[in-house]
């Protein structure tokens, strides 16, 4: 079973970082999913109320700034990306990630599930980082979150493009579903970047957190990542709109020609039934005493079916 809690910490002289098991100040704490145990004992440990950490479980949280003055805590909230796996599909969605900073002493990240964000900086695969330098720290999260969003909607832009060649030839129910399932993705992420960028705009002025040169270029740079991110979003959802649109077109013209066809296959099975059904009148009726009338009958019935075959494919009732 995985840990759920987990402490990180680089020495400030050797700038190494690495796992620990005690909370020491300047340490990164990241929860995945606590549990309510967990909860109270890093609430505890570091002095902190346990609210800020359940408004980052809340899975319909959306991205905002708290700030607690009595003790100096800032909660931020974001939205990053994930993939979700089903039997089917790939779903794209967003869920809530909290980040805490305690005082000048401890930096908290809380989510309700891992994400690939966090997962890179406790592999160590982000650069100039240090669990110590909060500022910093919480501008990393917010660039590399836009970088995300770049590479999900690039992502996006390429399943829709295979789900669309594969339409071209055979209209399947499980491709329209995939396309579905891919604009909704795309309304989740349009949704959460524009919240993203509010965050990022109020942290920009500065009356949050205190902002270092050095660290300023980083949020700025994720600005304009989101904005990016935020105009691919809404151009792939016009386009994935067009294209629904355009196949729920397809769908009904070819319900269209499929109900004309076999209202044209009725009429002409009605040619002959309607013909037979004159000649089994019990009255009298031409032919019904000649030895070729049931020929005759027939010659009739094929002749009058091959007219009527013949306008209706005149009138493009059978294509």
């Amino acid at each position: 079973m995985r840990d759920l809690l987990k402490i990180y910490n680089t020495d400030i002289e050797t700038n190494q970082f690495q796992e620990i098991k005690e909370f020491k100040k300047g340490s990164w704490i990241n929860l995945v999913n606590p549990s309510e145990n967990e909860i109270r004992k890093v609430c505890e440990s570091i002095n902190i109320q346990e609210d800020f950490i359940r408004y980052a479980l809340d899975y319909e949280e959306k991205a905002r700034i708290d700030q607690e003055e009595d003790d100096n805590t800032i909660l931020f909230i974001i939205d990053v990306p994930i993939i979700e796996k089903n039997e089917e599909n790939d779903i794209y969605t967003t869920i809530p990630l909290g980040m805490i900073v305690v005082r000048d002493d401890f930096f908290i990240t809380v989510s309700l599930k891992k994400n690939k964000i966090i997962e890179d900086f406790e592999r160590k695969k982000i650069k100039n980082f240090q669990t110590y330098k909060k500022t910093r720290f919480i501008f990393q999260i917010m660039y590399l979150n836009s970088s995300y969003y770049l590479k999900y909607l690039e992502q996006i832009n390429k399943e829709t493009e295979i789900a669309e060649y594969i339409l071209k030839n055979s209209m399947k129910n499980k491709e329209l579903l995939k396309l579905l399932s891919l604009e909704k993705g795309l309304v989740y992420f349009t949704t959460s970047l524009k919240s993203n960028e509010l965050v990022m705009e109020k942290t920009m002025r500065g009356k949050i957190i205190k902002l270092y040169e050095e660290d300023s270029e980083i949020l700025e740079d994720a600005i304009t990542e989101n904005r990016q991110a935020i105009e691919m979003a809404q151009i792939y959802s016009n386009i994935l709109n067009g294209t629904m649109d355009a196949y729920a077109s397809i769908i009904s013209n070819n319900l269209n020609g499929v109900m004309k066809f076999l209202t044209s296959v009725t009429i002409i099975l009605a040619v002959p039934t309607m013909i037979s059904s004159f000649w089994g009148m019990n009255v009298n009726l031409p032919f019904q005493n000649s030895k070729l009338g049931f020929m005759i009958m027939i010659i009739v019935s094929v002749l009058m079916t091959l007219i009527v075959t013949w306008w209706l494919n005149r009138k493009d009732m059978l294509k």
